[in-house]
């Protein structure tokens, strides 16, 4: 499986007035990786977890990564 989050490092121009961003980041949903939601995926083991994590299967899941702790979120 391909990791949810992308790097990439923008163009820098040397008129640009504010102070550049080396490296830039979006993430993509886990579910752009499946073709289709298959039988019998694995759930969470209380509905408290599935509640806290936004989904029942945790193969759905995707954290918001922190911007201010860049490329610490690979996975």
């Amino acid at each position: 499986m391909s990791t949810q989050f992308k790097y990439w490092e923008p163009y820098v121009s040397p008129f640009d007035p504010c102070p550049p961003i080396r490296i830039k980041s979006y993430s993509t949903p886990p579910n752009l990786y499946m073709t289709f939601q298959p039988t019998g995926l694995a759930q969470f083991q209380t509905p408290r977890e599935a509640l806290h994590h936004g989904t029942l299967w945790p193969e759905l899941f995707s954290p918001y990564p922190n911007p201010h702790k860049w490329g610490e979120q690979d996975g």
